[in-house]
C-alpha cells in the first residue's frame, strides 16, 4: 500500500475496503469511496434489509461473515450503532481477523480513537470518522456526503493525512475533533439535527389541525400525507429560519418570546395544549431557552417556568 496524500498531494492509493455492516452510514460510504476509485470487496449483511441494501447500493461487493470482510480489507470501516461496537471490536481483536497494518476506521460521532485499542495493540491504524449527515437509507444518502463535514480523530498525523485524504476523495470536509472532546461534539449535532426533526413534526402536527379542511390550487390537502398544505406553508419559513440562525447566531431570534409577547405566549401554550399537551409542554421548553437567550421579562418567564 502507498503512502497517502493530502490536498495538492499524490494520488492515494487504490484500497480494497470491507464495511461491517451494510445499514444505512456503511453503503452510502462505501458507495461515495466506490466513486472516489476504491474497491469494496465485502461487507456483512445480517438482516433482509441490510443485504438488499447491499445488493442495491454495493451490487459487486461480496456478502461475507464479519472476519471474512475483515480478513480482506485494506481498510476496514465499522459502521455499527455505537453500543455494538465494543463488542464487534472485542471480537476481531480476540480472533484476530484484521490484517496488521490495515486501517480500521470507526464512524461512530460519540467515540474517538480510544475504543479501537485492541486493535491498535495489534498493529492497525485507528481512524474515528464521523459523518455529520443524518441517513435515510435513500439514494440521496450518498449525494450528501459530498457536501458534509466529517469529525475525525486519529493517533498521529500520519493517521490524521490519511483520514483527510479519505474524506476529501468523496468530497467532504475533515474536521478535527480533540479525542476528550468526541462527546460534546456528537451531543451537539444529536441537539441540532434530532431534536429539529422533533420541533418540525410537532410544529406540522399542529398546522394540520390548523387548516384541516382547507385547499392548496383547488386540491384539498388533509390527513398525514407528507408534503401537504402544512409542510409547504413551514418549508420557506423553516428554511429561512435555519438559515439566519446560522449566519447571524442570536440575533436572528423574532417572534412573541423575542418581543417579549407574555399574551401571545400564553395563547400559544392554551391552544397547543388542547390539540396535544406534549407538543404545548416542548414549546413551553424552547420557549423557556429563548426567553433565557433573549433576557425576557420576568413576567415571560413567571408563564415559562409555570409558576403562577
Amino acid at each position: 500500500m502507498t503512502s497517502f496524500g493530502i490536498t495538492n498531494g499524490p494520488a492515494p492509493a487504490r484500497l480494497t475496503v470491507g464495511i461491517v455492516s451494510a445499514g444505512r452510514v456503511g453503503t452510502a460510504i462505501g458507495a461515495a469511496l466506490e466513486r472516489a476509485g476504491h474497491v469494496v470487496v465485502a461487507c456483512s449483511a445480517v438482516s433482509d434489509a441490510s443485504r438488499h441494501r447491499a445488493r442495491t447500493r454495493l451490487p459487486e461487493t461480496e456478502i461475507l461473515p464479519v472476519a471474512e470482510v475483515a480478513a480482506r480489507s485494506e481498510l476496514l470501516i465499522l459502521a455499527v450503532p455505537d453500543a455494538e461496537l465494543p463488542s464487534l471490536i472485542a471480537g476481531l481483536a480476540s480472533t484476530r481477523a484484521v490484517p496488521s497494518r490495515a486501517i480500521v476506521a470507526h464512524t461512530s460521532g460519540a467515540n474517538g480513537i480510544g475504543i479501537l485499542d485492541p486493535l491498535t495493540e495489534q498493529g492497525v491504524v485507528p481512524l474515528a470518522i464521523h459523518p455529520a449527515m443524518t441517513f435515510t437509507g435513500h439514494d440521496e444518502d450518498t449525494v450528501r456526503l459530498a457536501s458534509a463535514c466529517f469529525g475525525i480523530t486519529a493517533a498521529d498525523d500520519i493517521g490524521y493525512a490519511i483520514a483527510q485524504s479519505l474524506v476529501l476523495e468523496i468530497g467532504g470536509e475533515p474536521v478535527r475533533v480533540r479525542e476528550d472532546m468526541r462527546p460534546l461534539y456528537h451531543a451537539a449535532l444529536a441537539h441540532g439535527s434530532n431534536h429539529l426533526v422533533t420541533l418540525v413534526v410537532d410544529a406540522v402536527a399542529a398546522l394540520r389541525v390548523a387548516l384541516e379542511g382547507q385547499e392548496l390550487l383547488g386540491q384539498e390537502l388533509i390527513g398525514d400525507d407528507p408534503n401537504g398544505l402544512a409542510e409547504r406553508v413551514l418549508q420557506p419559513l423553516l428554511s429561512a429560519a435555519l438559515d439566519n440562525a446560522l449566519r447571524r447566531g442570536p440575533s436572528a431570534l423574532t417572534g412573541p418570546v423575542a418581543r417579549g409577547d407574555s399574551e401571545a405566549v400564553a395563547t400559544h401554550l392554551r391552544v397547543l395544549e388542547e390539540v396535544d399537551p406534549r407538543i404545548a409542554a416542548g414549546y413551553r421548553a424552547l420557549s423557556l431557552r429563548s426567553a433565557q437567550r433573549a433576557g425576557a421579562t420576568p413576567e415571560l418567564l413567571e408563564i415559562l417556568e409555570d409558576r403562577r
